[in-house]
């Protein structure tokens, strides 16, 4: 049986744009671009698990908004589920303690980047709230 992982990850909003991170060539999914986040370990809720891989990844802290749908992606070594949440910087200056890249992106721009699969349906979803959210 492979492992599952339970994982929160955030989609950091600043100035109309999105915080999108590129996993280093060292890590699974190596070069593909995700949302900041991590493993929620054991006894923590995805809030929690968010506050602190922000501060260990990005050296950041965060206002937690809204939460995205949960997604659940299969790779072929592994199940990860998401648990996506809106945010918002608060403090701390963003540091890539592990990320090869980062980038501040437009939202109709997200599907340029070549996302980690599991990550897909929350930047469909993101941009499918802007769509709804924007006046005519």
């Amino acid at each position: 049986m492979k492992p599952h992982h339970h994982v929160a990850c955030a989609i950091i909003e600043q100035d109309g744009k999105i915080l999108a991170a590129q996993r280093s060539a060292a890590m699974t999914l190596p070069l593909k671009w995700e949302f900041p986040g991590g493993k929620i370990e054991a006894g923590e809720s995805p809030e929690e698990c968010l506050i602190r891989e922000l501060q260990e990844e990005l050296g950041v802290s965060v206002h937690i908004g809204a939460a995205l749908s949960q997604t659940i992606h299969g790779y072929p070594d592994f199940t990860v589920t998401l648990y996506p949440f809106t945010c918002r910087l608060t403090g701390g200056t963003i540091t890539m303690y592990e990320h090869h890249d980062l980038t501040w992106i437009e939202p109709q721009r997200m599907p340029e980047l070549d996302w980690a699969a599991a990550d897909i349906p929350v930047v469909g979803e993101y941009m499918m709230t802007i769509v709804e959210n924007t006046p005519l």
